[in-house]
């Protein structure tokens, strides 16, 4: 049987740090004497409320994680952290409906940065810096972050490290997880200091550039003003997004051993880097060139308009410095093959993963050559090291998965009657965990308010399982999941 007393016990003490977090954020309500402080104050009362009922239901926990407990523990933590989040929202007013709080809450722990929110600048300091903090948070996994902190709560255990953590090769910096993520944290937190540092040297205020810092390097998107970057009519600001989304899209442990290490080799012979870097700058000749001579934009705004768009939706960060919505449609082709990719596996980004397409495309290859040599043995290789057969057949899996989820969402839209360019990108952006969709109706810098309740719902889930890579919440479908060991 599953052993749920350990479960309700990770639970209840990360209901704690939960209500740790929001209280920063009440804390900047009463210090500003705003109208969302008496909000925090009962969204705290309550989750602390509901984190000692879960650490008394998990009282008699033996600490012992299995593989079946470490899902299910992942699965619930993302849901139940989102619903615990969205009370400020529903509490303080400015969400009246409780499906579209959770939405917005959910969107942001998954880092994917849609919103149901039509005037983001009507928010008060707290409940903006309350969405801006779920992305960063969820950046590098709710419960990775529980381990950075206190690593005696599931043990070190590798099993939720497996759950949560994106991309098919996971890598381990030390043998001692909570060491791992300790280490992950620290090259994240310089990342986001160094970000929210840059930003205020272009010339943002200190709330703008802590808040947009942390969305940027937590690739979630969630913006303080309605113009998202382009409010700030900033190159300096764009170039500043631009390097640190390029950076957080990056795999945290290759950036660590640069870092820390100085291994600047194994950073530029990196075989997801070379692709990720080769996908982000031909995507930008392309949609430069496109703007240049259908857009007529002089060839220095092209560059930059056409880089920060690229690197936007490969990190699936879903910021924007222009209304691409206003661009040539063959660029919302590219721009959504770029957020289908995404980002390296072991960054803050989502999507397909740079390191799956490597491999895929390696496959192909080496099926090509099967044709010609039926019985040549051709390994599938990544940085020369040699990815087994059943790595490959998770992959192929993976890929089918993924496009189906993508495929069911996009049918029950449709049904709907939401347009078929929105219904595919919205579709795509909420697997990727990207967040802005291309199309007229709802477009790239819309909020999602005018859609059905019912497809919220569907969508809250596709987020969910995009972030947490689709098989670690359907295998809770599974009746062998449930059946004694």
């Amino acid at each position: 049987m599953i052993n749920l007393s350990t479960v309700n016990k990770v639970i209840g003490t990360l209901l704690f740090l939960e209500a740790g977090m929001m209280s920063i954020c009440m804390c900047i309500a009463l210090a500003l004497g705003e109208t969302d402080a008496l909000a925090f104050v009962m969204a705290v009362i309550v989750t602390i409320f509901g984190g000692t009922l879960f650490k008394y239901l998990g009282r008699k926990s033996d600490n012992s994680l299995g593989r079946r407990e470490a899902y299910l523990l992942v699965t619930l933590t993302w849901i139940i952290f989102s619903l615990f989040g969205s009370l400020p929202f529903i509490i303080s007013g400015y969400i009246t409906s409780f499906t579209d709080a959770y939405f917005e809450t959910i969107s942001g722990f998954t880092t994917t940065g849609c919103t149901v929110i039509d005037d983001v600048e009507r928010l008060p300091h707290g409940l903006l810096f309350w969405r801006t903090m779920t992305q960063w948070i969820g950046g590098l996994g709710i419960v990775f972050f529980t381990i950075a902190i206190i690593p005696s709560l599931v043990g070190g255990s590798v099993k939720v490290f497996a759950a949560e953590a994106t991309g098919p090769m996971r890598a381990k910096m030390h043998p001692r997880l909570s060491t791992t993520a300790k280490w992950l944290w620290t090259v994240y937190l310089v990342l986001t200091v160094s970000c929210a540092f840059c930003y205020y040297e272009a010339g943002m205020g200190f709330f703008d550039c802590l808040n947009y810092a942390m969305t940027t390097t937590g690739t979630g998107g969630f913006a303080t003003h309605n113009g998202d970057a382009s409010f700030f009519h900033n190159p300096y600001i764009d170039y500043t997004a631009i390097v640190f989304m390029f950076l957080s899209g990056t795999s945290f442990t290759l950036l660590y051993s640069t870092l820390f290490k100085g291994k600047f080799r194994q950073f530029f012979s990196n075989t997801e880097l070379k692709f990720y870097v080769a996908m982000i700058l031909t995507a930008t000749a392309i949609i430069c060139g496109t703007l240049i001579v259908q857009n007529n934009y002089e060839w220095t705004d092209a560059i930059r308009m056409s880089l920060f768009q690229v690197i936007s939706f490969m990190t699936t960060t879903g910021i924007f410095n222009d209304n691409v919505a206003q661009w040539h449609h063959i660029t919302w082709v590219i721009l959504s093959l770029c957020m289908f990719l995404g980002s390296c596996s072991g960054s803050t980004g989502g999507g397909f993963k740079c390191i799956r397409a490597v491999m895929v495309l390696n496959i192909m290859r080496n099926e090509i050559k099967r044709i010609l040599h039926p019985k040549a043995v051709i390994p599938v290789k990544v940085n020369h090291t040699t990815v087994p057969y059943s790595s490959q057949v998770t992959l192929l899996a993976f890929l089918a998965a993924y496009i189906g989820l993508c495929a069911v969402t996009y049918f029950f839209m449709i049904l709907t009657g939401i347009d078929t360019i929105n219904a595919t990108t919205i579709a795509i952006s909420c697997a990727s965990n990207t967040g802005p969709a291309l199309g007229l109706h709802i477009g790239p810098i819309m909020s999602w308010s005018m859609m059905p309740d019912m497809l919220k719902w569907l969508l809250s889930g596709l987020m969910l399982m995009g972030r947490l890579e689709v098989f670690t919440v359907l295998v809770l479908f599974t009746a062998s999941f449930w059946k004694e060991r």
